[in-house]
């Protein structure tokens, strides 16, 4: 292939796995943060000093390009390597035992560990009889370890250093680390029967193997069931893994293929969100949201909350309007959440993240007597990179949310 000929690909500026074949034939398989920054990289003057020679092989055998966008960086990761296995491209591998490779192997247990496991290890020293799943391989090892950090908040799974309740030594059903800080689900406490576990692994496995619409759909025909037995915390909690996956927030994948790709960061539309509140005296509370889209104003974007919990309390009232924007999966969720204050803000928004089990970047804009901004506080990263973006999205919403108030105001003491 040659750079003129991805005029005849409209590639987009979104995460995904592009193929590159020789007609039929899958010649290599990757994925990327966008599309298009990725695939144009291969046709970079430098491409032999980057990716070697191997690489530029295969882009002068290709003859064709497909790709399938994802939802998430993540998304792709897990795709990528299903696809490798799948089709066994001949430059993702020097051959089909690779060893050099991670893979993610459910072991066969009444409670199934999940494990990261090295192919050299895995061919050497496990007994097949003991593996119920097995996927990869993963080019990537340290993407594979920030994707697993993410599916384990998600659904959370017995690891090596768990001993399920009443098999240890002393038959003592003592919590694992990670049962400590939410990643497992009770296997050692005996706290998750095998049934219930079984459902866990089964969402793992649907990951794992890309299926992520049967996934979605499963947990939602799971949630309606629950709420119409009356199993509320079970409705619930089957509603926040749903509200993960739609909105996965994969900023360390994202990170890593910036740092991976050969012709520098891949570029990635970058949305910020900024939430303002105000009132008089705690009458007519509001709160709204503003929209920085790649640096510039989103105002179709914007949002209004008429705060209904809270009169004179700003923190309250931030939580308020954050838990509702997160009710709305049908809002792309931002790369940084920018509120108006110092640290007692930023917890709250936090907290509300933590809850939603929702990862992004979350920076404070502190303001002086005049209120205007002093400085920035939070992501450092957010602040370094979008500077700019974040002020310019804080002094929206404090504009937006003052006439909003007022306009309240004015039209409550018309009545």
């Amino acid at each position: 292939m040659r750079k003129m000929d991805l005029k005849a690909y409209p590639l987009p500026d979104d995460p995904g796995v592009y193929l590159f074949k020789k007609g039929r034939h899958i010649l290599y398989v990757g994925k990327a943060t966008s599309l298009r920054g990725r695939v144009r990289s291969y046709f970079a003057a430098d491409l032999a000093e980057a990716r070697g020679p191997r690489i530029v092989r295969m882009i002068e055998e290709a003859n064709t390009l497909s790709w399938q966008e994802t939802g998430s960086v993540l998304e792709a990761l897990l795709l990528e390597a299903e696809l490798i296995k799948r089709h066994q491209p001949p430059y993702n591998v020097d051959e089909k035992d690779n060893t050099s490779f991670n893979y993610v192997v459910i072991t066969k247990e009444a409670f199934p560990r999940v494990l990261v496991v090295r192919g050299r290890e895995l061919h050497a020293k496990w007994d097949k009889r003991d593996i119920a799943s097995t996927f990869g391989p993963f080019p990537h090892g340290m993407q594979l370890q920030e994707a697993m950090k993410i599916v384990r908040r998600i659904f959370p799974f017995r690891d090596s250093k768990c001993t399920p309740c009443g098999e240890g030594k002393d038959k003592a059903c003592k919590p694992c680390f990670n049962r400590q800080l939410g990643l497992c689900p009770g296997v050692c406490t005996g706290e998750i029967t095998k049934a219930e576990y079984a459902r866990v692994v089964r969402n793992v496995r649907d990951l794992f193997s890309a299926n992520f619409h049967g996934l979605k759909r499963r947990l939602a025909s799971q949630m309606r069931a629950a709420a119409s037995a009356e199993r509320f915390e079970e409705a619930a909690r089957l509603r926040k893994q749903i509200g993960a996956l739609e909105h996965i927030r994969d900023v360390s994948l994202i990170k890593r293929e910036g740092r991976m790709s050969s012709g520098g960061p891949s570029r990635h539309r970058v949305r910020i969100e900024a939430y303002d509140v105000a009132h008089t005296g705690g009458s007519e509370t509001v709160a709204v949201m503003t929209v920085v889209l790649d640096g510039e104003k989103h105002p179709a974007a914007y949002r209004k909350f008429k705060v209904r919990g809270a009169t004179n309390d700003d923190i309250a009232s931030l939580a308020e309007a954050l838990t509702r924007r997160l009710g709305h999966p049908e809002w792309p969720l931002p790369q940084v959440f920018v509120v108006d204050g110092g640290n007692a803000q930023m917890s709250a928004a936090r907290r509300v993240l933590r809850e939603a089990g929702i990862e992004a970047a979350i920076v404070g804009v502190v303001k002086n007597r005049a209120h205007k901004p002093e400085r920035l506080i939070g992501d450092q990263a957010a602040i370094a990179g979008h500077e700019r973006a974040i002020l310019l999205a804080n002094n929206e919403a404090h504009r937006f949310a003052i006439a909003w108030h007022r306009a309240r105001r004015r039209k409550a003491m018309v009545y």
